[in-house]
C-alpha cells in the first residue's frame, strides 16, 4: 500500500515540475496573406521579444524595435509592423510596403 502512495506522490511531483516549463514555452503562430501575394507565418514566443518568420521559404528572425503605436520588428531587410488596431504591414526584398491580413 505504501508503494502506491509513493507512486502517486512521484507522479504528482512530475506534473508540478512539468507545468511551469510548459508555461514558459507558450507560443503564438499567425499565418498572413498580403495584398502583393506574399504569404508568411510569424511565431511569437512568450519570453522572446523577437518575431520569427517563415518568409519566402526561409526562416528570418526580426528584432523588436521602438514603435510609437503597436509593434515593429526588423532585420535582414524585412520590416513587420502590427498596429494596436491590428493593421499589419510587411516590407521586404526591395518591394513596396504591403498590407497583410491574418488568415
Amino acid at each position: 500500500m505504501n508503494c502506491w502512495k509513493i507512486a502517486i506522490f512521484s507522479a504528482a511531483l512530475a506534473v508540478v515540475a512539468i507545468a511551469p516549463s510548459a508555461a514558459l514555452t507558450q507560443t503564438s503562430f499567425r499565418t498572413y496573406q498580403c495584398a502583393d501575394g506574399t504569404q508568411f507565418i510569424a511565431g511569437f514566443f512568450q519570453y522572446d521579444p523577437r518575431a520569427h518568420l517563415q518568409l519566402d521559404g526561409k526562416a528570418v528572425t526580426l528584432d523588436k524595435r521602438v514603435a510609437l503605436s503597436g509593434s515593429r520588428y526588423s532585420g535582414k531587410g524585412v520590416t513587420l509592423r502590427i498596429t494596436k488596431a491590428g493593421v499589419t504591414t510587411l516590407k521586404h526584398a526591395k518591394r513596396p510596403i504591403t498590407r497583410c491580413e491574418q488568415t
